[in-house]
């Protein structure tokens, strides 16, 4: 089974998705900076994904998918790309942290890197083996692909994490 027959029921086109995202985001954090933000990471996904990860259907089911596959190639590559691009991004979040004035102390920053770390352990963790495979969960066919809700949940959830968990367990 090739990437995009795997992929075919994805229903809702990934600039629907990126909307939706940037309401979740700007309702939930009320604010547009925040919605904007949490879209720019979504669509910063599907970049990632298109060298790393699963093909995305664009406009929506039987469209064209573009991506290289790796997930399926060749999934510990593409988790490494993940990781050097996870890197690349904190690090440059705290140089341009550190360039404003805003001074983190080292527990502040294990911890944001930590909620990173979790996401490519993760990844590792069900690289070659998915989590249906390893409980013994019988498939199912839903009618819309779970991978994308799956996605928002993990990024709302580390949101929350990073804006409201950190600040209360360190100093900024």
């Amino acid at each position: 089974m090739t990437v995009s027959m795997m992929y075919s029921h994805h229903l809702i086109p990934q600039f629907i998705w990126a909307a939706v995202v940037f309401l979740i985001g700007k309702v939930l954090f009320k604010s547009t900076t925040i919605g904007l933000a949490a879209m720019a990471l979504f669509v910063s996904h599907i970049i990632l994904d298109f060298f790393s990860g699963h093909g995305h259907h664009l406009f929506g089911a039987n469209t064209v998918a573009i991506g290289l596959g790796l997930y399926a190639k060749n999934a510990y590559l593409a988790i490494l790309i993940e990781a050097v691009f996870i890197v690349t991004a904190i690090a440059y979040y705290f140089r341009i942290e550190t360039n404003a004035g805003v001074v983190r102390t080292n527990k502040s920053r294990a911890v944001i890197i930590g909620v990173f770390a979790y996401g490519i352990f993760f990844l590792l963790s069900v690289a070659t083996v998915s989590f249906r495979d390893l409980l013994g969960i019988p498939a199912f066919n839903l009618a819309f692909n779970t991978t994308v809700p799956t996605i928002m949940l993990t990024y709302i959830a580390l949101a929350a994490v990073l804006c409201w968990v950190v600040p209360k367990i360190v100093k900024v």
